[in-house]
């Protein structure tokens, strides 16, 4: 997450301290509120919605927790090459962008929902958009290492 087109992103993000995370599929979708202050995240209730549906209840949630900007879980394979489920969820982060004008980064989730499983989480979904989210909120107390000193 932090090559080169990554990097003008990540650096509007210093000053953002709050964020929902989607952890997306076709049929549910896991979401996630957190905090930098606190560099946790809060499971918030699974979206079971498809299609332009699943659009509703967002718009409660970000009217809710109004988040200074998106975060997506996108899936890839364990060598990192995409797959179908990535270009879902790399349109998915463009219609949220369109939909709600906040930036949205983009997480490689991969197993994401491995761990929240062996963690026993009830809801995967949800547990696993946590993850994502505490995940991005490392990256950005990461120094930049390509900086100079």
């Amino acid at each position: 997450m932090t090559d080169a087109a990554t990097k003008p992103l990540l650096a509007q993000a210093q000053g953002m301290q709050s964020f929902l995370a989607f952890d997306f599929g076709m049929k549910r979708t896991g979401a996630a509120y957190g905090t930098r202050m606190l560099g946790t995240a809060r499971p918030l209730p699974t979206i079971h919605a498809e299609g332009k549906a699943r659009f509703t209840p967002m718009d409660s949630l970000i009217a809710q927790w109004q988040p200074e900007a998106l975060v997506v879980g996108v899936p890839y394979h364990p060598d990192g090459a995409a797959h179908e489920n990535t270009a879902h969820a790399l349109r998915f982060a463009r219609q949220l962008r369109g939909r709600f004008g906040l930036l949205v980064f983009e997480v490689d989730e991969r197993y994401s929902t491995t761990e929240a499983l062996a963690s026993g989480a009830r809801d995967a979904d949800a547990a696993s958009a946590c993850i994502i989210l505490e995940q991005f909120m490392r990256s950005l107390d990461v120094p930049d290492l390509d900086a100079a000193p």
